[in-house]
């Protein structure tokens, strides 16, 4: 089972779903892709986590761009319209009966190869597209108690290295940094950038709260997430002040909040840091309020009006 902010309540409806490959639906056993799949030899493709939300697939052209951004500077395109491709994820959703709390993945590889080597031009199929539509919700003790986190000596690249603003299939450096942030018991890792500033978090985006306004990385060293440009415009449009910019672990460890925001838990606490506890080490006014206008965002997004 996944862990820190990706730790979910098991599901036992997971274990019939079906799967899409390439336009086809297979249960979950048989749904395979070709060992010569670009994906699998060199981790060569792109891909987005979706959100079901009371039957919407909330904030979904924005993951369409990035994905199409994505496939764009690896010089491929998925080969397909974004119209198809978005009744594919709808057809999925629909062969599963799903209509809310399901976190959807979904991957485009640049296809299957002649022969395992990494050029471009031995690649002899269409792009592999699979859909990956799972019921999950974060535990609830993720968006309330929060989660520890470790800063590891992996540090997120320069663009001219591997460029962060790709969400690509290739997430060694990210693999490493969890690996390191497990071994030190943390839930996840805490990544500085190359001069050794707070950049982001292995898997999710990183915020404090300091002199009560609200900070994040200047965003040159992490994908431009989502909930991460979410939550910036709902400081904005909600009056709390908030920044993207510079700043050090120094800086990190005296905050008054901490937390993390990312497609599957949306905004989580964080209560400690390296062993510094931040905070009282308990969910903060500010990220508790974030935490329920962001839940109003996504009944907003689904055209929810709740009683």
């Amino acid at each position: 089972m996944a862990k820190g902010t990706h730790e979910y309540t098991v599901d036992e409806r997971n274990a019939a779903i079906k799967i899409n490959v390439n336009g086809k639906l297979f249960p979950r056993e048989k749904a395979t892709v070709s060992v010569f799949d670009s994906g699998f030899v060199l981790g060569d493709g792109v891909w987005e986590g979706l959100r079901l939300h009371e039957g919407t697939l909330v904030f979904l052209d924005q993951h369409l761009d990035r994905l199409w951004e994505g496939g764009k500077a690896l010089d491929f395109d998925p080969g397909i319209s974004r119209e198809e491709l978005v009744n594919r994820l709808h057809a999925t959703l629909k062969a599963n009966k799903m209509h809310t709390d399901v976190h959807i993945r979904l991957m485009v590889s640049r296809g299957v190869k002649a022969t395992p080597y990494q050029d471009p031009r031995v690649t002899i199929s269409k792009p592999t597209i699979v859909i990956i539509a799972e019921y999950k919700t974060p535990k609830p003790a993720t968006l309330t108690k929060g989660v520890e986190l470790f800063t590891v000596h992996v540090r997120r690249g320069s663009p001219d290295v591997q460029d962060p603003l790709i969400n690509s299939h290739s997430k060694i450096n990210c693999i490493v940094a969890c690996i390191q942030a497990t071994k030190a018991g943390a839930d996840e890792a805490l990544m500085l950038d190359p001069q050794g500033f707070v950049a982001t978090c292995n898997s999710t985006h990183f915020f404090i709260v300091k002199n009560g306004q609200v900070w994040t990385s200047n965003g040159n060293y992490c994908l431009h997430g989502i909930t991460r440009g979410n939550v910036i415009d709902l400081c904005n449009s909600s009056g709390i002040p908030v920044n993207e910019k510079i700043f050090s672990l120094t800086e990190t460890y005296s905050a008054e909040e901490a937390f993390v925001t990312g497609t599957f838990a949306g905004i989580a606490p964080v209560r400690s840091i390296d062993g510094r506890v931040i905070g009282n080490g308990k969910r903060g006014k500010l990220t508790k309020k974030l935490q329920d206008l962001y839940l109003n965002l996504l009944d907003s997004e689904a055209g929810v009006t709740r009683v």
